[in-house]
């Protein structure tokens, strides 16, 4: 088992336990947004579900039909993520809009006080170690925990308010309407930004693009560097380069020299895997 698959089984248990102790505390202390909150974790689980399985696929070797690997799945699981986290907040709109409305318990407030706290631990390491292994699978579920506990921070807001005074009988609706929406933005964020990658999505970070290319240029016959792209491809990068050498070099020589290159990139970062370097003839004008 993987350190990224070690991080989602983590999280996979730990969602379980919340998503049924929110459902059953909101029933027996009758919130429907702690219910709500409750789906809201439940979804949580179905996701890191969807993540293990995407990340276990997108490792998988390169083979005749994928010469590149299946590292894009990882971005096609994401994309899966988004779609049910959208139904889920469809789902609990509807359910605040037609539900009896009825005053929780104040035991409901201190189960959602404890949730808040686990789950602000539990997201923060997703998004750490989501950064740390470069994963876009940890950091989607990173942020979509972190949305649940804004929405449970609004479920313990709602029952507080609720306790007052029976007028604020319809703070438990507003706070899972709010809970809906919260979710399905984290939605829309997770399905633009992987969209993107699925599509090939090139890296903009310049200091990584510029050691890229004092990489190339420490090679003494690289005049200059025409063109410099390297697209995402999951858990690995995917460059091209062309690069103007002395148009009098020899063929075995030139290809020598750009095998040379293709080293030490992989030497500088093991996600370089797919790296192709064509060489032009180096024009003074």
């Amino acid at each position: 088992m993987n350190k990224i698959t070690k991080v989602l089984l983590k999280s996979f248990i730990t969602n379980t336990l919340l998503s049924v102790v929110k459902i059953i505390s909101g029933t027996i202390g009758k919130s429907g947004a702690l219910i709500a909150d409750g789906i809201h974790s439940l979804s949580d689980t179905i996701t890191d579900v969807f993540a293990i399985l995407g990340h276990k696929l997108s490792t998988k070797p390169a083979d005749d039909k994928h010469p590149y690997g299946h590292g894009k799945i990882e971005y096609i699981t994401c994309i899966g993520i988004a779609i049910v986290i959208t139904l889920m907040g469809i789902s609990i709109i509807y359910n605040a809009i037609f539900e009896e409305r009825i005053i929780p318990s104040i035991y409901a407030a201190i189960i959602a006080l404890i949730v808040i706290m686990a789950k602000l631990v539990l997201a923060k390491y997703l998004l750490r170690k989501g950064t740390q292994y470069e994963s876009n699978i940890l950091i989607a579920s990173g942020k979509e925990s972190m949305s649940d506990v804004i929405s449970s921070v609004v479920v313990l807001m709602s029952i507080l308010i609720a306790n007052l005074d029976g007028i604020f009988v319809y703070a438990d609706m507003v706070a899972m309407i709010i809970v809906g929406i919260l979710i399905l933005k984290i939605a829309y964020n997770i399905f633009k930004d992987n969209f993107s990658n699925l599509l090939g999505e090139k890296i903009t970070d310049s200091n990584y693009i510029k050691q890229i290319e004092e990489i190339i240029y420490s090679i003494e016959e690289t005049k200059n560097i025409d063109e410099l792209i390297i697209l995402k491809y999951g858990s690995t990068y995917q460059v091209t380069c062309e690069i103007s050498m002395d148009e009098n070099l020899l063929l075995k020589e030139a290809h020598e020299i750009a095998h040379q290159i293709e080293n030490k990139l992989k030497e500088f970062d093991d996600r370089l895997k797919h790296i192709i370097i064509h060489i032009n003839p180096y024009n003074v004008d």
